[in-house]
């Protein structure tokens, strides 16, 4: 696989740009990226570099790392709350501490593991990228300890069809998320370009110091009830960026609540809480002429915490 280096996209280093723009967030190791530059199995024009190698527009990286021919295993033991599914999509509600796919590190525990049982069929529905395997039939995702609705494909053409929408932003998301303080206004708009920070403890950041290109990024809010501590929340995603709901919400001094990664070093996470409060609530969309809405209701440790407040 050759991949070509726009201006937009020049300034980063090789391993953090193949990490987040190639092998995308839960696939694949930055260890393991920086492994194949050094055994010479990822190449720049041509040539050996060093993983801290910075990206200069027109580079072109050779990726020599063999396509696995692996399949995902089963797990039968894990169970699912489907809240909708035809011949076409099967949507779930994914529960917080479930990873959507299997990565080089989990390979059995995951949502697809799963779905698998029940539905073998998604297993060849993919985009025929690199390690696609490992996501037969998603088309987004949620974050680990994010929990919500999620739709899955169950065959190729709905497939294509719905990354397609989810490109062009025709997917309608509706998060609810419990956050530190009030908000200044009861609703609006951030609009904070989204970059890698420049430290390591962050992952993303809206504001501050950025490391590569920033990208556009949109959430719209309002507020929907108000505690003496916090705020609870609707955020509507208008752009699909890695973190985004809570690299947005941090970057306006509100992190979400238990967000460890986001929160200010000021902000104590309460007792109790062993997850971020982020919840994909709905999802609506038109596929093949009929119109869809889903919605996945509250898990019970974050309408119980709320129930206290």
């Amino acid at each position: 696989m050759i991949k070509k280096i726009t201006q937009e996209n020049a300034g980063q280093r090789i391993d953090l740009f193949l990490k987040e723009e190639v092998f995308f967030n839960e696939e694949i190791s930055r260890g393991e990226i920086i492994r194949n530059i050094k055994e010479e199995k990822i190449l720049v024009n041509g040539k050996k570099v060093k993983p801290s190698y910075v990206l200069k527009e027109n580079d072109e990286i050779e990726i020599n790392i063999q396509a696995e021919k692996n399949e995902v295993l089963p797990n039968k033991e894990m169970k699912l709350e489907i809240i909708y599914q035809d011949e076409n999509i099967i949507v779930v509600n994914k529960p917080s501490g479930m990873m959507v796919h299997p990565t080089d590190i989990e390979k059995e525990n995951t949502l697809v593991n799963a779905l698998v049982v029940t539905f073998p069929e998604i297993k060849n529905i993919n985009d025929g990228s690199e390690g696609s395997w490992m996501r037969p039939g998603i088309v987004h995702r949620l974050d680990k300890d994010t929990s919500g609705a999620i739709v899955v494909a169950r065959n190729q053409k709905t497939f294509d069809e719905l990354k397609r929408k989810f490109a062009n932003r025709e997917m309608e998301k509706n998060y609810v998320a419990l956050v530190y303080g009030h908000l200044k206004n009861k609703s609006g708009v951030i609009d904070a370009p989204i970059a890698r920070s420049a430290s390591f403890k962050k992952q993303k950041i809206a504001r501050g110091k950025m490391k590569g290109t920033a990208r556009g990024a949109v959430t719209e809010y309002k507020l929907l009830k108000r505690f003496e501590d916090y705020d609870l929340v609707e955020a509507f995603p208008k752009t699909g960026r890695m973190h985004q709901i809570r690299v947005h919400f941090s970057s306006i001094g509100n992190p979400v609540v238990g967000d460890e990664k986001y929160k200010r070093k000021d902000l104590s996470i309460p007792v109790g809480v062993e997850r971020h409060f982020l919840h994909a609530q709905k999802l609506k969309f038109e596929l093949f002429g009929k119109n869809y809405s889903f919605e996945a209701p509250l898990p019970k440790d974050f309408e119980d915490f709320i129930k206290k407040l």
